[in-house]
């Protein structure tokens, strides 16, 4: 774990250094200053209205294990992600799975099971809205490329979560001789996880809850689209929705990386690459990336704060509910 951790801090130093070089610090503050605020407020309504799917579809992915309300799921689900912006390494990640098992009959380890499903849908419905960029706009041939691996792996993954609870049996029956090898009792724990990990899939075999949770993925990034498209008239940009594609699929991709809290230099790095693709100057870029990545962290850190002191979640204490 802290090789992990380590690795994402100096990924985020050296991703702040490419970031910065070069900048001339006195056309950022002339950037924030001429920021057009107004923007903002349509910008972090649908960031709010994405955390708020986030929960219901999270929920909706649960179902089958548990019907658990919304008074329960959405404080959950904010300090969750405020433990994503706040942990390195995106550690935070097992917040939501660890503090769910504390409020439920849900194991810990099947709870993460749904994080990976959520994950998969994300990247799915991502992918399948950054197809439909060539038609608005022009892309180099390495961000196609890259689309186009990117999404053949994340439907090799769906495919293979559906054929793992299909064929549950078989697949566990496979992997028992080889976990049989390892040093007693970790064999059979880890087992024991794996199986219980699967429980997080049973969402896929139900086509009602499949497509729920589809619609869900779908409105929750096109919320995302909107609050990057709407606030580059803030910063004076003329850019298309195409660009708000790019910066979306881009920003994905650098914050999936490992990091040092709140993806510092991750983020930034991104929209800079992103944004260049359009022409946009440097200083520009990064303009928009500090105030976009402000507002974002805002959104999160003003949702799930008020949740915190009743929400603990330790990293310690993981390994004993898995």
């Amino acid at each position: 774990m802290k090789k992990n951790i380590a690795a994402g801090i100096l990924v985020s130093l050296a991703l702040v250094y490419l970031s910065v070089r070069g900048i001339p610090w006195a056309g950022v503050r002339e950037g924030v200053a001429a920021m057009h605020w107004g923007f903002a407020l349509p910008a972090l309504a649908a960031m709010l209205l994405m955390q708020v799917f986030r929960s219901i579809r999270w929920g909706v992915i649960l179902g089958p294990m548990e019907q658990i309300r919304q008074r329960t799921l959405f404080p959950i689900t904010s300090v969750g992600f405020l433990a994503i912006v706040s942990l390195p390494a995106r550690l935070g990640e097992l917040a939501r799975p660890y503090l769910i098992a504390q409020r439920s009959g849900i194991r810990m380890s099947a709870a993460l099971g749904t994080i990976f499903v959520e994950r998969v849908f994300d990247g799915l419905t991502v992918l399948s809205l950054f197809a439909l960029t060539p038609l608005l706009t022009p892309l180099p041939i390495w961000l196609l490329r890259s689309g186009a691996i990117f999404f053949a792996l994340t439907v090799g993954l769906m495919a293979a979560m559906a054929l793992l609870l299909l064929k549950r049996e078989r697949a566990l029956g496979l992997l028992r001789p080889l976990l049989a090898k390892l040093p007693a009792p970790y064999g059979a724990e880890l087992a024991g996880l794996v199986d219980r990990f699967v429980d997080g899939f049973q969402m896929i075999g139900d086509g009602k809850r499949f497509l729920t949770v589809a619609a869900l993925s779908l409105v929750i990034w096109v919320l995302d689209v909107f609050a990057i498209y709407i606030l580059f008239p803030a910063f004076g940009l003329a850019l298309p929705v195409g660009a708000a594609l790019v910066v979306m699929i881009i920003l994905v991709i650098g914050i999936a990386l490992p990091a040092a809290p709140g993806f510092i230099g991750n983020w930034h790095f991104a929209c800079i690459l992103a944004l260049g693709l359009f022409g946009v100057a440097k200083t520009d870029a990064l303009t928009f990336a500090i105030l976009y990545h402000v507002l974002s962290l805002g959104v999160v850190i003003a949702l799930g704060l008020p949740f915190l002191p009743f929400q603990r979640f330790s990293l310690a204490d993981v390994r004993h509910q898995l």
